[in-house]
C-alpha cells in the first residue's frame, strides 16, 4: 500500500502544479507580482494534506523574489478555491511557496563558464 500512496499522491502533485501554472499563465491570478513566475516542482504530502510549491522567476536579476512569494502567498486562498473547484478531491492540500534557486544558479554558471570559454 505505500507505494500505492506515492504514486497517487505523485498524480495529484502533477494535477495541482499543472493548473496552478495555467491560472498564471491566463492571467487568472490577478496579482502583477506574480507575472513572470514559472513553477518549477512541487511535493505533496502522502496524505494530500500539504504542498510545497517550488517557483523561479524569468528574470531574477531584476524582480524581487521575495515580493513574488508574497504575491503567491497573497493568491494561495483563490489558488485553493480554484484548485476545489477544477479537481474535484475531497481535500485540497494547503499550499507553501518557495523559491528554487537551482535555475537560476546553473544560468550564472553558465554565463561563467561562457565568459571564460570567451576569454
Amino acid at each position: 500500500m505505500l507505494g500505492f500512496g506515492y504514486k497517487r499522491a505523485a498524480r495529484v502533485g502533477d494535477l495541482i502544479l499543472k493548473e496552478i501554472s495555467q491560472m498564471i499563465l491566463r492571467g487568472e491570478v490577478k496579482d502583477p507580482r506574480i507575472s513572470s513566475v514559472v513553477l518549477t516542482g512541487i511535493e505533496l504530502a502522502d496524505d494530500l494534506s500539504f504542498a510545497r510549491v517550488f517557483f523561479t522567476v524569468m528574470d531574477s536579476d531584476n524582480v524581487n523574489t521575495e515580493d513574488v512569494l508574497a504575491g503567491l502567498e497573497s493568491a494561495s486562498g483563490f489558488i485553493k478555491r480554484e484548485l476545489s473547484k477544477r479537481l474535484h478531491l475531497k481535500k485540497i492540500p494547503n499550499l507553501r511557496f518557495e523559491f528554487d534557486s537551482s535555475l537560476n544558479e546553473g544560468w550564472k554558471i553558465e554565463r561563467l563558464l561562457k565568459e571564460v570559454k570567451g576569454e
